[in-house]
């Protein structure tokens, strides 16, 4: 049995909310710890799930850990002992395919299981593996087991089949220590590729970004130890920006990177929602003032890679346009299964149609009503946090796990804003 959240809605929301690293960006960078001997530091982890697995992992491998401060963790790999790898806790978190990169940098053989991560459609790691074998690695499948071994890591130009971060992440992660120059086209450039590519050149790492999807990497004898502060989720920032559009109030969405909002927040200004971008005025972080937006426009809108629209931004936008006057059409091209939260919204009265496994229209505007439904993956729970607010009634959001793996302690934390809601545990 899982936790379960119950949300009385349409509460005024008001005062201050601060978003924690990013997901995507601290995975891969825990796993660039091994390609050291030397102690790294990483600040601004958030304390979720796939991140404690994701520590657990390398704990398991011998790797030294100790925590400094609530979110600051100082790891050491002096020595790596992969045949003690924990594989069920690979096999529960999605990230863990930056640890391929990162093992086969520094050892030349280990035994993996197939990673885990959201049910939300075919999500084979095909191009991840193809990529690795291009510069050296030999991969065998044993069941939901990889066999990966290697003798020398060669650089290669690799033009990688989908912009996909994971696969730059473990390419990247790899290609640091290989002899001679990799250069990555196609890559991926959302924020968690960007952050991890930070951390490596901290290290010492050769990288350099020669154009928005191209990297180049002249692989170099050894990495140092590194302090490194993961960037704020910009998924997370998102989901709180648009909690704030949709309830009475105003909403204060502390420590955001811009960068990586840009399409999401031109999208929302075409939908008529009421912000304020507030930069930095010497505190070194920039937030954004919402406002309650109960006026909106219907939208067209599709997910692309960096950057463009984000896919898991996708889903959260979903109650705004059960909101808008008229018809609005979303598509998400990547995934077949992402869908699965609009039969969730439709119990809560939304009127939605799926017109094929990528796209579906929103008809509105509809007043949700609460009801039980059910958490399928990260967004999706978190979409239906962001309608339960909205809804008048009690809704009950089941199997809240999925939602730990990507949000840190988010009910208290909409608590603090006024939000009515409360955990209730199995």
């Amino acid at each position: 049995m899982s936790d379960k959240f119950i949300i009385n809605g349409n509460r005024e929301l008001s005062g201050e909310i601060e978003v924690r690293g990013s997901k995507n960006a601290a995975g891969p960078c825990l796993a660039a710890a091994l390609l050291t001997t030397e102690p790294v530091i990483i600040d601004n982890l958030p304390l979720i799930a796939d991140i404690k697995a994701t520590i657990e992992v390398l704990e398991s491998m011998g790797v030294k850990t100790e925590w400094l401060s609530e979110r600051k963790l100082k790891l050491q790999a002096i020595e790596v002992h992969p045949e003690s790898i924990n594989l069920e806790k690979v096999s529960k978190t999605r990230m863990s395919v930056a640890l391929f990169g990162s093992l086969l940098g520094r050892v030349k053989e280990f035994k993996i299981s197939s990673p885990g991560g959201d049910v939300i459609g075919l999500r084979p790691i095909t191009v991840q593996l193809k990529a690795l074998e291009k510069i050296g690695a030999h991969i065998e499948r044993e069941g939901d087991v990889y066999h990966i071994w290697r003798d020398e890591l060669k650089g290669k130009e690799i033009i990688l089949g989908e912009f996909s971060p994971t696969a730059t992440q473990a390419l990247m992660l790899a290609a640091v220590l290989a002899k001679g120059k990799t250069v990555i086209k196609g890559a991926a450039a959302e924020l968690s590729v960007q952050d991890t590519s930070k951390m490596l050149v901290s290290m010492g790492a050769n990288l350099r970004w020669k154009d928005s999807h191209t990297v180049e990497i002249e692989g170099v004898e050894a990495l140092h130890g590194c302090e490194h502060s993961v960037e704020p989720d910009n998924l997370e920032a998102g989901t709180f920006i648009v909690i704030g559009a949709l309830t009475p109030g105003r909403v204060v969405v502390k420590n955001i990177n811009f960068e990586y909002l840009d399409m999401f927040l031109h999208k929302l200004e075409e939908m008529g929602v009421n912000f304020d971008r507030n930069p930095s005025t010497g505190s070194g972080q920039d937030q954004i003032t919402v406002f309650y937006s109960p006026f909106l426009k219907p939208l067209k809108v599709q997910a692309l890679p960096h950057p463009g629209f984000p896919t898991d931004l996708l889903p959260i936008i979903m109650p705004l346009l059960t909101r808008a006057q008229g018809k609005s059409l979303i598509h998400d091209p990547l995934y077949e299964n992402r869908l699965g939260y609009v039969q969730e919204l439709r119990k809560m009265g939304g009127d939605l149609e799926i017109v094929d496994p990528h796209r579906a229209f929103i008809f509105g505007p509809k007043v949700l009503e609460g009801t039980s439904v059910n958490s399928l993956d990260v967004r999706a729970g978190a979409v239906l946090i962001v309608a339960g607010l909205m809804a008048e009634g009690k809704t009950v959001i089941n199997d809240v796990f999925h939602i730990d793996r990507g949000y840190e302690r988010i009910e208290e934390r909409l608590q603090k804003l006024g939000a009515d809601i409360k955990r209730i545990s199995a």
